[in-house]
């Protein structure tokens, strides 16, 4: 098998057919063998039927994964790469926004630099609002100040890996998956292609801004121990303000006792920042070691209900 596409699917029941079909059209004309890996991560609508429906009438280059619930795109996208049987593994998205005439291009691009183990792309040009594209580009700034890994500006989920690249990821059985991370963290020789997104076929985007910041923590947390060091530094800032306060409080005692309301406020001032830093602290600490014990269960990343094979698959 040359390829495999791997494909979360959450609430994508307009899409997938419409998806398959240009898959089909794009990829028949290459001349290799294919296949689609769709994961459906619990889908509230008709999307698992919609599968079968595909699967029943495909050239048997299809394989269903069905979760138990929706475990998340992560979850999927892990579960996709489990279940691949290509040489080369593609992530890409049912909504069409990202096309398989790019991923035509990484492929040969693979196939003509042997050195090269992936081809991601990253948006040449952002189609969103300036409030998120501003957010975005913070967060990359921010991440890399903060971890030892490089995250490039821009690169999505969206790539085509060799099959060393696929073991090394599914190496990683960690439960809070964040796979930008996780895929820069394994190395390998990556070359990075821009890419124009298109319009989403059918539906509306399941990533709002509030799931976007989410996930911009769990990514921060994920690949760095940077937030841990602000108790410290809030710490050292707590002491050199109470000194300056002991001064104040000194020389307003000395020059005058009219100030004697102005002292009040700033005890109360003090009392709530100190109290305020404490409680950032705790809740930063909290949120490491609610991620330590979820790990620790040792959870399956995802549950499959069900495993539909292609129907030539021997």
């Amino acid at each position: 098998m040359k390829l495999s596409l791997v494909v979360p699917c959450y609430n994508e029941e307009q899409n997938v057919a419409l998806f398959y079909s240009e898959v089909k059209r794009v990829f028949d004309a290459e001349g290799y063998s294919y296949e689609c890996v769709f994961v459906n991560d619990g889908s509230a609508d008709n999307t698992l039927g919609e599968l079968k429906k595909l699967h029943a009438e495909a050239d048997g280059n299809i394989r269903i994964v069905s979760f138990s619930r929706n475990f998340g795109k992560e979850a999927a996208m892990y579960a996709g790469i489990e279940h691949a049987k290509g040489d080369l593994i593609c992530l890409i998205d049912a909504d069409l926004q990202q096309r398989p005439e790019v991923v035509v291009g990484m492929v040969k691009r693979l196939d003509e630099a042997p050195e090269l183990d992936c081809v991601a792309a990253f948006q040449a040009e952002r189609r969103e609002s300036g409030l998120l594209t501003f957010f975005k580009s913070n967060f990359y700034k921010l991440i890399n100040s903060v971890s030892d890994t490089t995250f490039v500006q821009g690169a999505s989920d969206f790539r085509t890996f060799r099959r060393s690249v696929a073991e090394a990821v599914l190496s990683m059985g960690e439960y809070h998956r964040f796979s930008k991370g996780i895929l820069s963290w394994v190395g390998f020789n990556t070359e990075y292609i821009p890419y124009e997104v298109q319009e989403r076929a059918a539906g509306e985007s399941k990533w709002s801004f509030k799931k976007l910041f989410k996930y911009a923590i769990d990514g921060i947390m994920a690949f760095s121990t940077a937030p841990l060091a602000i108790p410290t530094v809030l710490g050292i800032i707590m002491a050199v303000v109470s000194f300056l306060y002991l001064g104040i409080d000194g020389l307003i005692s000395v020059i005058s006792s009219d100030f004697e309301n102005i002292r009040d406020t700033l005890i109360i001032f003090l009392l709530l920042l100190i109290g305020g830093i404490q409680l950032i602290s705790i809740g930063i600490i909290g949120k490491y070691l609610a991620k330590t014990y979820e790990q620790g269960k040792n959870r399956p990343i995802y549950i499959a209900r069900e495993v539909i094979e292609p129907k030539n698959d021997d």
